[in-house]
């Protein structure tokens, strides 16, 4: 049979689901490969009818790792096209959190692109103020509502022709959209107690499903989080998009962007030219790491 091209969808156990022609078949991998990530691209042999062995990852467009133990990062998905980074008015709008997923984004060159979701529910002045400033920035942004079913017809069209992932704190109803966009899956909702406005993380490992409409989604309940600590505190500036025009025209060439002399952003914030809000956000960060 020689070597087939196949699609990564899911790791099971200790094997690894890679998808053929409609198939999938259970993969093990060499031991000197990397390790490999739902939504790679790999050349496998079959060794039995539903049994094989990946031989070679295929060269990434993209990929999204996060840290593990022993200051090693662990991918979680492969050839992404675009992050959605979604959120809610209830637990609350975390724009903290959504700038740190934005910043990791600019940093591993995927696209990124927002979801309000519960767009059902009332909203604040000053979180419309926030998400023109978003918008400003050309970061494209849905408003769904996964239980009034609002905005997802939208969605499902963006949705086509590419490799997406949902990233998002406990609670803001990422299970929620991924069941209302794949209504054949069977995921447990993360319910939001009407007490606490907490959520309550489920299972981990990613797995790729293919849409009806077309495309790719790529469900990774660990994406929750994807920490900093990767990042520098010079990629963390350049993950703020809006700052990426005036760091080369800091006076000094490791400025902080705080107090520091010459600092091109800190006066781009007093001009108006950069959200302070965001700047705000920014410093937060920064002591985060």
């Amino acid at each position: 049979m020689g070597v087939l091209e196949g699609l990564v969808i899911s790791h099971l156990g200790q094997g690894i689901a890679v998808e053929h022609e409609g198939n999938i078949i259970l993969c093990q991998t060499l031991r000197r490969l990397d390790t490999v990530a739902t939504g790679d691209r790999v050349l496998w042999t079959q060794s039995s009818p539903d049994q094989g062995r990946i031989e070679e990852i295929l060269p990434r467009r993209s990929l999204l790792a996060r840290p593990s133990r022993n200051d090693k990062v662990r991918p979680v998905a492969a050839n992404i096209d675009t992050i959605f980074v979604v959120f809610a008015v209830e637990p609350s709008c975390d724009f903290l959190l959504v700038d740190q997923y934005l910043a990791i984004c600019e940093n591993c060159h995927i696209n990124a692109a927002l979801i309000l979701n519960k767009s059902d529910l009332p909203n604040s002045d000053s979180i419309e103020q926030e998400l023109k400033a978003y918008l400003k920035l050309g970061y494209a942004l849905y408003r769904v509502s996964a239980t009034a079913a609002t905005g997802l017809d939208e969605l499902k069209n963006v949705l086509k022709g590419q490799v997406s992932i949902l990233a998002g704190q406990s609670g803001v109803g990422k299970s929620s959209i991924t069941n209302a966009l794949l209504p054949d899956k069977d995921l447990k909702v993360n319910t939001v107690s009407a007490i606490t406005k907490h959520g309550r993380h489920t299972t981990t490992a990613a797995t790729l499903y293919h849409l009806i409409d077309g495309g790719d989604l790529i469900d990774s309940p660990g994406v929750a989080i994807f920490g900093l600590a990767g990042l520098s505190e010079a990629d963390l500036a350049y993950g703020f998009r809006e700052f990426q025009p005036f760091i080369n025209q800091c006076q000094f060439n490791n400025c902080r962007h705080l107090q520091d002399k010459g600092c091109a952003v800190r006066v781009a914030v007093e001009n108006g030219e950069i959200s302070t809000t965001r700047y705000q956000r920014f410093l937060k960060l920064r002591e985060k790491m």
